[in-house]
């Protein structure tokens, strides 16, 4: 089966037959996608346990990353007949791929083990015309991923101070920003270089965790401008005892100034868009903050004329990253508008508005003409203030959105 696969992989094209056959099995996999993925992820990691420090454990063991990979599974089959429609979430994949290490060899293995289990799970129902046609499906799609990922690997290595793979960078200063973050400065232990990255994106930490006994991954986002001579992360500690906090924790607890940590290389499509004069409002709600800092830094660094706006929203100032760095900017720069909305009464005057972050209570001064809008918090904040902005009128091609956590950054 795995021999067979391979040349699958490489050589056989989807026909018509195949993709009426793969199309068919969407409302299956939407309604029982979870315990294909399960068995999957089972099955995978019993005969290849080496993978196992690739992937998030805690999002493992909350289910989180079989119910992300069903509803891709399920959205693919979906739209066999023109997976173009897929592009952009492609390539956020790709971008989280080569932020993992993922490499061509590893398509086959998982490939192997998704057919396998299409059997397994589905019994009878899993003739031989649809394992065939699935492993073309996937044969397809592993093309795609892999082609791009070369593309991500090799401008990753080329650029000035760049790399592939994992590399040591020392913390060279540990500064708490809340009561929940606390900055990392990063300096590669080699004494090279940094690399140039936009505004937005994120690199990956991996460290060992004991009680899983396994190297872990997570995605933090950038913090800080690029141009400077270290990576910046701002990672908030999760609860003790919640199993999405492991690396947090550890970071927060164990990690200490002369320490060496791996990072892979920055990587991300959640991105400033450069390349405009739009406006641009920045909506962030707790530690999606992170990658909007970035972005507001490097408008005033570079003395962009854009007109900015700064919407953030978090519990109270005990917990609120960044405000004086904020207010600064915002001061120091005539372009930068700010409005903060505290969710708990507070005594102090670190806040604007009291309450949820309602953009349509600050639309004559925070939503702008033409604007180009960037989200970045948890799942059901973005949904609110999508929704929102669509209720004003902002059409989605406006709407940039990160969403932190399974197939978003981690936090």
């Amino acid at each position: 089966m795995k021999c067979t696969f391979k040349k699958t992989l490489r050589y056989t094209m989807l026909n018509a037959a195949q993709r009426d056959l793969v199309r068919a099995t969407a409302p299956v996999l939407k309604q029982h996608g979870v315990a294909l993925t399960t068995h999957f992820y089972a099955r995978m990691f019993q005969h290849n346990p080496e993978l196992k420090q690739i992937f998030n454990e805690g999002n493992q063991q909350s289910g989180a990353q079989q119910q992300a990979l069903a509803m891709a599974v399920a959205a693919y089959a979906e739209h066999i007949d023109n997976p173009s429609v897929l592009a952009p979430v492609l390539t956020h994949i790709a971008n989280k791929h080569i932020s993992l290490g993922i490499r061509p060899e590893h398509y086959p293995i998982v490939g192997h083990h998704l057919l396998a289990s299409i059997r397994e799970v589905l019994g009878a129902a899993a003739t031989d015309e649809l394992i065939a046609a699935w492993a073309a499906a996937y044969g397809q799609l592993a093309d795609v991923l892999i082609a791009e990922e070369a593309q991500l690997y090799a401008a990753a290595a080329f650029k000035q101070g760049g790399w592939t793979g994992w590399r040591g960078f020392v913390v060279a200063k540990k500064e708490v920003e809340s009561s929940e973050i606390t900055s990392f400065y990063l300096r590669p232990a080699d004494g090279g270089g940094v690399p140039d990255y936009a505004p937005g994106q994120y690199i990956s930490v991996r460290m060992f965790v004991p009680e899983w006994n396994l190297m872990q991954p997570r995605q933090y986002s950038l913090s800080d401008a690029p141009g400077n001579d270290y990576l910046r992360i701002s990672v908030k500690r999760e609860q003790t005892g919640n199993i999405i906090g492991q690396v947090s924790n550890l970071l927060h607890n164990t990690v200490n100034i002369g320490d060496v940590i791996d990072l892979a290389p920055p990587a991300g499509d959640f991105v400033l868009h450069q390349d405009r004069t739009t406006p641009v409002v920045l909506i962030s709600g707790g530690v999606g903050i992170t990658p909007m800092m970035a972005m507001l830094k490097h408008l005033v660094k570079t003395g962009s004329n854009r007109a900015v706006r700064f919407v953030h929203g978090c519990r109270n100032s005990d917990v609120h990253a960044f405000k004086d760095v904020v207010n600064r900017l915002a001061t120091q720069a005539s372009s930068v508008e700010k409005a903060v909305f505290y969710g708990d009464a507070c005594p102090n005057h670190s806040h604007d508005h009291l309450g949820y972050v309602d953009l349509a209570k600050i639309a004559d001064s925070m939503i702008l003409p033409d604007a180009d809008y960037y989200l970045c918090g948890p799942l059901a904040f973005m949904q609110a203030q999508i929704k929102s902005l669509h209720a004003m009128g902002i059409s989605a091609e406006r709407i940039h959105a990160e969403a932190f956590g399974t197939g978003g950054v981690a936090a």
